[in-house]
């Protein structure tokens, strides 16, 4: 397997050139938003300069090459993800978290009355928990979540029973809190074999394991662009094409259509019938470059970089800090992603961020948008580190004096 020139990367940051507070910027945040590289940028500028005009509509020269740039990008992303068909299988949004609300208002709505069971997990993000909620309010469906144990994994030891006359089994890939990468094929079995089907929150997987929807065995996936080096605006859902054909528009408008009249309306096929309006074309440019990037490092090469780190991580924290520092997360690797969360002790999440912003450590401090697992935690906040291609050694070194230095001042 090749390795990872992480140096390389960070020279192919722009971002990552600056410096805060007149030191080298230490960007451990990417759980939140990774930094685009230059060629990502240099896309999307090149488009806005010689390609910048509506897709599907015009029939002039740029029009035609906007809307080639953009269907191309379908393709792209369909292929980096395993996608079988990804011209009709890969719908834009502008987010993760629209990509679950279309999932639960246009599949769920569609499929799912009063009594229906939709299994979720304590360690979801907001987004794969409020949209299911918000159903549940409307139609009276009912929620399960399978827990999470003291090794900070999912406990399936009730499984069978939580997943049986389940319609719907939409679980984390990997926890934006925890690091926590569940057996989702061993989830996607169960669950197929009880009748549901399975989405999964890839936004944290997506652009740091290599990540293949049919050997998942899952049915819909949702994840963002600028969770995987591309830009902010743009989501991802992904599903079985058979699914699609059969969901209603999430969104109506122009260019989700085949044909308007006064007393109703026809959809387009998919996935245009989920594209209601002007697309975020321009980022979808940019998606492409950053899938074009990815492959070039290669997703094992990522995986490994992200695991190299979180393994120095975890030993230096042990070491240096002791039981002044404590890890919400497995600690074995091969149940975890590069998302470490921490608490240090005697000192508040969002207090420990602002020291280590002074020397130049950006992290981020907070519940992450996951309550039901901070409460289950026991804690209001945490300060989450997390690592991209460009994250170097010298940046959890930097962590580490940030870290003594808030001890020093709070303890």
């Amino acid at each position: 397997m090749r390795r990872l020139d992480a140096e390389r990367v960070r020279h192919d940051t722009p971002e990552l050139h600056r410096t805060v507070h007149g030191l080298e910027m230490s960007y451990l945040d990417s759980a939140a938003s990774s930094l685009p590289p230059r060629a990502v940028i240099e896309a999307m500028n090149r488009y806005y300069e010689r390609t910048h005009t509506n897709v599907h509509r015009g029939v002039y020269e740029i029009a035609e090459e906007a809307t080639e740039a953009y269907e191309h990008a379908r393709r792209a992303i369909g292929a980096f993800i395993g996608a079988p068909i990804p011209d009709r299988e890969i719908v834009f949004t502008k987010n993760a978290t629209e990509s679950f609300n279309l999932l639960a208002h246009s599949w769920g709505r569609s499929n799912l009355a009063k009594g229906d069971v939709v299994v979720l997990t304590e360690m979801e993000h907001h987004a794969n928990i409020v949209p299911w909620l918000q159903l549940r309010e409307e139609r009276g469906i009912e929620l399960r979540y399978l827990p999470v144990d003291s090794r900070f994994r999912l406990d399936l030891a009730d499984l069978d029973a939580m997943v049986s006359g389940a319609s719907l089994v939409s679980i984390t890939a990997m926890s934006n809190v925890l690091g926590t990468m569940p057996p989702v094929r061993v989830l996607a079995d169960a669950a197929h074999s009880a009748g549901a089907l399975v989405a999964i929150d890839a936004a944290q997987l997506v652009g740091h394991a290599p990540m293949d929807v049919q050997a998942l065995g899952v049915d819909f996936a949702c994840f963002s662009a600028h969770k995987m080096l591309g830009p902010t605006g743009l989501g991802v859902l992904w599903a079985r094409a058979e699914l699609l054909d059969a969901m209603p528009p999430f969104l109506g408008g122009g260019g989700m259509i085949l044909d308007v009249r006064t007393d109703g309306f026809k959809p387009a096929d998919p996935p245009h019938r989920f594209e209601a309006g002007t697309p975020p074309i321009a980022e979808t440019v940019g998606l492409t470059a950053a899938v074009r990037y990815l492959e070039a490092l290669g997703m094992d090469a990522v995986a490994a970089h992200d695991l190299d780190l979180t393994a120095y991580t975890l030993d230096r924290l042990s070491s240096r800090f002791g039981d002044k520092v404590t890890v919400f997360g497995p600690p074995d690797l091969e149940a975890r992603g590069g998302v470490l969360s921490i608490e240090l002790e005697g000192v508040h999440a969002h207090d420990l961020a602002q020291v280590l912003d002074r020397y130049g450590v950006c992290v981020r401090p907070g519940h992450h948008c996951a309550k039901p697992l901070m409460r289950r935690l026991g804690v209001p906040a945490t300060a989450r580190v997390s690592f991209g291609p460009y994250s170097l050694e010298r940046d959890v070194d930097a962590l580490f004096d940030g870290l003594d230095h808030a001890l020093s001042m709070f303890g």
